[in-house]
Order: structure tokens, then C-alpha cells, then sequence
């Protein structure tokens, strides 16, 4: 029998987390993308609340180059739940004149996302949004408290943070400013995918192995698609693989896997030697990128 008590410490820590936030914050909501880590978060606000539902709403920050099968898993999950799901899209932000597309053979939608959600936060007023991100992720991640507070512009000070001294959570916060909450902060790639397979939670399937077409670049796996650009050298060719991390099409790679159901995949990452974000190009257009973005008020 598995030992479950690493995930279970970690499941009890968020669900105290979630709870601080509903008794400290008056307006909270959940981001959502349809990846595995807000839907682990989704499964630990039913525990938080249960019986009640989950008490915010969800959101999510379209850019309009998401993976069919992730959009299809949100609005069934959604539906299941009977949960709220706001919805704000880049396209949006782009036809108001907000942010430029980007072009050429880096071009993705991803960091445009920060505008149109600083937007939906200002439409909703919403003083506390829930993120998945996790310290394992990448260096500027690392550097985040469970409750990070944005100032008026929604922007990030990684020199002026909050102390978390013995779980105490301050969400004290003064007008015009929010805070981003990461309720599984402190868990790994692995500990998720231990939390899925330990709760059968149920997750989008490109996340398991299954044919695609793809092609090759600067040693990544990228998919075939109108979202994707593409030079006309680089061929198109049909393999197994499975996504890691699940994000804009136009910025995130797969890997080569056989990995067809949670088990095997769990033994895939326990054997894997490059990390999760290894497979998104974003974070590679510079040592500082990530950071960058989070300063401006990304995710």
C-alpha cells in the first residue's frame, strides 16, 4: 500500500489555505485554465467547503490558442460542478487596440494574458485570485508567498514581501490592492500527480500519450497547427507524445512518452531529469522572463 501522508500533509495545508481565504477576503476567484494543477485546485476547494460548493466563481483568461480538448474539459467540468466560469479573452484586448499580436517564429499569446486579466480584475473587483502556481516551477515562482500581495497596477515586488511566519496567512490588504493566492505553493509536479492518482481526479487527455502530429524545433516538440507558426522547411510528422504542462499551443511543447495512464505517468516524472517548464518557451526568451512578466502582473 502506497503512503499517502506526504499528500495528504499537503491536501490539508491548502484546504487550510482556501479557508483562510474565504474568511479574509471578500471578493476571491479562482483561475482556471483546464490544466492539471487548477483542476487539482477545483478538487481541493469542493474538500475546503464540502457540502457546501465552492464559493467563487472560476475565470479564465482565454487567449483564443488553447488546446481543443482543454476547453472541452473546462466547460464539462463546469457543468458537472454547477459551477460560475467567467470568461475573458486576449482576442479582445488585441481589438481594443490594449496589446499587440506578436509575429514571427517565437510569436505567442501567452504574455499578453496579463492585460486582460489585469482587466477582469478591475471589472469584478476581485481582491483575491487563486493560482496554481508552485515553487518547483521556476526560479521567479520560488521567490512567491502563498499570499502575495499586487499593488494598485496589479504589479509584483519581489523585494517587499510579507513575511509567512508559522502558517500565518495576512491578507490584509489596502484599497486598490489584491492578492494572488497559490494554495499548492509548496507542492512538486510529482506531489500533483500523486493528489490526481491518489483522488482519480480526472484530467483533460493530452495529458496522456496519444498520436499527433508535430514538428521539431530547436530540440522541442511542437504541435501542427493554425496557432503554431511554422516554417515551410519543418516537416510535419505523426508520433506519440503527451503534454507536461498545458498552456497557449503556440508557446508550450510535448514530449515523446508512451505514458497512457496516471501510473505510468507518475513513474515518467519520477524519472525525468528536466523540469516541467523545460517544454515552455516563454520562460526561454530570457534568464529573467518569467520574473518580468510577474512584475508587470502575470499569473
Amino acid at each position: 500500500m502506497k503512503d499517502t501522508s506526504h499528500v495528504n500533509a499537503l491536501e490539508n495545508e491548502a484546504i487550510y489555505i482556501f479557508r483562510e481565504v474565504a474568511a479574509q477576503f471578500e471578493k476571491p476567484v479562482l483561475l482556471f485554465s483546464g490544466g492539471k494543477d487548477s483542476i487539482t485546485l477545483v478538487r481541493l476547494a469542493q474538500k475546503a467547503f464540502w457540502p457546501a460548493k465552492i464559493p467563487f466563481p472560476l475565470m479564465h483568461i482565454d487567449t483564443g490558442h488553447n488546446f481543443p480538448e482543454t476547453i472541452e474539459f473546462r466547460d464539462r467540468l463546469v457543468k458537472e460542478l454547477g459551477l460560475e466560469l467567467i470568461v475573458r479573452n486576449v482576442q479582445d484586448s488585441i481589438d481594443q487596440g490594449k496589446v499587440k499580436e506578436e509575429s514571427g517564429r517565437y510569436s505567442s499569446r501567452n504574455s499578453l494574458q496579463t492585460t486582460t486579466l489585469l482587466d477582469a480584475i478591475e471589472e469584478f473587483k476581485f481582491d483575491a485570485c487563486i493560482g496554481g502556481a508552485r515553487r518547483d516551477e521556476e526560479k521567479a515562482r520560488a521567490k512567491e508567498r502563498i499570499f502575495s500581495v499586487r499593488d494598485d497596477f496589479g504589479q509584483w515586488d519581489e523585494k517587499n514581501q510579507r513575511p509567512e511566519l508559522f502558517d500565518m496567512l495576512n491578507g490584509q490588504i489596502e484599497l486598490g490592492q489584491n492578492v494572488r493566492v497559490f494554495p499548492i505553493s509548496n507542492w512538486t509536479e510529482l506531489d500533483v500527480w500523486s493528489y490526481i492518482e491518489k483522488e482519480e481526479i480526472e484530467i483533460p487527455s493530452i495529458y496522456f500519450a496519444h498520436k499527433r502530429k508535430i514538428f521539431l524545433r530547436d530540440g522541442l516538440i511542437w504541435s501542427h497547427s493554425e496557432f503554431v507558426y511554422q516554417e515551410d522547411d519543418e516537416e510535419v510528422i505523426e508520433r506519440m507524445v503527451r503534454f507536461r504542462t498545458v498552456g497557449d499551443m503556440s508557446c508550450t511543447a510535448a514530449v515523446f512518452s508512451d505514458a497512457a495512464d496516471i501510473s505510468s505517468v507518475v513513474q515518467e516524472i519520477r524519472d525525468s531529469t528536466i523540469s516541467e517548464r523545460g517544454a515552455r518557451i516563454d520562460d526561454k526568451r530570457s534568464e529573467a522572463a518569467m520574473e518580468k512578466r510577474k512584475q508587470q502582473g502575470y499569473f
